[in-house]
């Protein structure tokens, strides 16, 4: 059954920096190729960090100046926030993002899966953890947090999976639907797919509502590629964050925690590997 088209197609080559949009990507098991290609170290927490603790990271954006494959790390274009220009393979490029994100930090490649201690997480900012988890998920004192079981068990662990620089899980879809639905009960906030970070955004002109929730355990042919829709999307922090011409909204959150538990998108698995562009058709296997 068809359920819509590509409209836009993401890859972020620097974790939790903007990204880029694509006409077409190759997909592997892994995900997108180059999505998550690199990522910034905190060296005072000695751990792999994202947006969630330093906001300043979604003021950077990241682009590749050559096409990735697989297995290997390419070069990428990052622009930091006063608008100077430095890229991955730079020897500055780590005291240039540490003087950007007032700390210390170090740019790496994704690592192998082997390299454990690379991915294992730093202590918390705070010790009370309800309050850290708060902090992350931009939850207020009298909302609930995330079902946490949905993850990964390896998470509690480590700061992504051993081998990736994803959140949880390789691929995020969202659709048009799921956009216009949360405008409209969000009317003084501007919804702009850039805060939600997707790998895809389906054109879904005939649904209403967060359609993509429909489809949660059942397996997507988009493109050449097939994928297994998993789990929603419980939101942090990070689209509530200022950068590029958005400003700070914590009202997206409230929203979204009161009309949707706090979720927007669902999380995906690849099962058969292939390629996707805009303007491919989406269809429930």
């Amino acid at each position: 059954m068809r359920i819509g088209t590509v409209r836009e197609l993401w890859r972020y080559p620097v974790k939790s920096m903007a990204g880029e949009q694509r006409e077409a990507v190759a997909v592997t098991a892994f995900g997108i190729v180059g999505d998550r290609g690199w990522a910034v170290r905190d060296e005072r927490r000695g751990a792999i960090v994202g947006a969630k603790k330093v906001a300043e990271l979604m003021r950077c954006s990241a682009r590749y100046l050559e096409e990735p494959r697989s297995g290997s790390n390419a070069v990428a274009e990052i622009r930091l926030p006063d608008g100077g220009v430095v890229h991955t393979g730079d020897p500055q490029v780590s005291a240039r993002l540490s003087q950007a994100l007032a700390r210390p930090v170090t740019l790496w490649p994704l690592l192998s899966a082997e390299a454990r201690d690379h991915f294992r997480r730093g202590a918390p900012d705070d010790p009370d953890m309800e309050a850290e988890l708060r902090a992350i998920f931009g939850r207020a004192a009298d909302e609930p947090l995330p079902d946490l079981s949905i993850f990964p068990p390896e998470l509690f662990e480590y700061e992504s999976l051993p081998g990736t620089y994803f959140d949880a899980f390789p691929l995020l879809l969202m659709t048009s639907a799921s956009l216009r639905r949360l405008q409209s009960l969000a009317s003084g906030s501007r919804v702009d797919v850039r805060r939600f970070r997707p790998n895809l955004v389906l054109e879904t002109e005939e649904q209403e509502g967060f359609a993509e929730e429909a489809w949660l355990g059942r397996q997507l042919r988009i493109g050449s590629v097939t994928v297994e829709t998993l789990v929603r999307c419980p939101r942090c922090v990070m689209i509530t964050h200022e950068f590029a011409d958005l400003p700070r909204d914590p009202q997206i959150m409230r929203t979204l925690v009161r009309e949707n538990e706090g979720n927007l998108g669902v999380y995906a698995r690849v099962i058969e590997p292939g390629t996707i562009a805009r303007g491919d058709a989406a269809a429930i296997v």
